[in-house]
C-alpha cells in the first residue's frame, strides 16, 4: 500500500483536487455477473445434456444481451442520481437566494454538530458562507449525503458492459474452440474468474486476498451449481 505524503505542499495538492468518483463497483458488478450469468447458461445447458452448439448460442446471446441490459440499467441508475443532485443543488442555490440568513443559521447548527463552538464557530460560519460554491456542497452533503464527486452515466454503463463481456466469454472458450473435456475446462475457468474477481476486490477492503477471493468464488459456484442441477432436471 503506497502511503499519502504528508508535507504541506501533498496535503494542499490533494485536498485541492476535486472529488473523483470511480468506477470500481461497476467493473466488480459487471465482472461478477457476467462469470456467472453466464456459466450458469452453461452449467444449466450442460445439465441437461443439450450439444455444445446450444451452449456457445445462448452463453453468446446472455453475454451480448443481458451485458447491454445491464450496462442499460446502470446508465440509467447513475443518471437517475445524477439528476437527484443536480436537483437538490438547485433547490439549495434556491434557499440561499431567497433566505440567505436561515441557512447561514443552518450552516452554523451543520458546523456546531461538527464540535465547533464559540468564536471558531463564528469564524468558520462567516469564512464558508463567503463562499457560496463550498456553502453549498456542505449544505448537500449535510443535509441529503450528496457529495460533488459525480459519476458519469455514458461511463458507468461501458466500464460495466466490457467489464460484464470480458468475464462472461471465459466460460464459453473451451466450446468457442472445440476442446475436450469443455464443460470441466469452463468451470475451472470460471471458477479462477471468480476467485481472480474476489482476491482484486480486497485491495479496496479489509479483508484478505484469500478470504475475499473465497467468498465470490463461494458465491459464483451456488449460483452455478443451482442452475446445472435445475439444467439436470430436464435432461433426456
Amino acid at each position: 500500500m503506497t502511503l499519502p505524503g504528508h508535507t504541506p505542499t501533498e496535503i494542499r495538492a490533494r485536498l485541492n483536487q476535486s472529488p473523483a468518483a470511480g468506477h470500481l463497483r461497476d467493473a466488480i458488478y459487471g465482472a461478477i455477473d457476467g462469470s456467472v450469468t453466464t456459466f450458469a447458461i452453461v452449467a444449466g445447458v450442460a445439465g441437461a445434456g443439450l450439444s455444445p452448439f446450444v451452449i456457445v448460442a445462448l452463453g453468446l446471446a446472455n453475454v451480448l444481451a443481458d451485458g447491454f441490459s445491464m450496462a442499460a440499467g446502470n446508465y440509467s441508475g447513475t443518471k437517475a442520481e445524477l439528476d437527484n443532485a443536480h436537483r437538490l443543488r438547485r433547490i439549495e442555490e434556491d434557499h440561499l437566494d431567497r433566505y440567505p440568513e436561515g441557512e447561514r443559521r443552518e450552516l452554523k447548527e451543520i458546523l456546531r454538530a461538527k464540535g465547533l463552538s464559540g468564536a471558531t464557530l463564528e469564524a468558520a460560519t462567516e469564512q464558508i458562507s463567503g463562499d457560496r460554491d463550498r456553502w453549498i456542497a456542505m449544505m448537500m452533503e449535510a443535509e441529503y449525503g450528496v457529495t460533488e464527486a459525480e459519476r458519469h452515466p455514458l461511463n458507468a454503463a461501458l466500464v460495466t458492459f466490457f467489464a460484464f463481456l470480458a468475464a462472461g466469454i471465459l466460460p464459453l472458450v473451451p466450446f468457442l474452440l472445440g476442446l475436450p473435456s469443455a464443460f470441466a475446462l469452463s468451470a475451472v475457468l470460471t471458477f479462477g474468474v471468480f476467485f481472480a474477481i474476489g482476491a482484486v476486490k480486497s485491495r479496496w477492503s479489509l479483508a484478505t486476498w484469500w478470504a475475499s477471493g473465497g467468498e465470490t468464488l463461494l458465491i459464483g459456484g451456488v449460483a452455478a451449481a443451482i442452475a446445472y442441477f435445475v439444467g439436470t432436471l430436464f435432461s433426456a
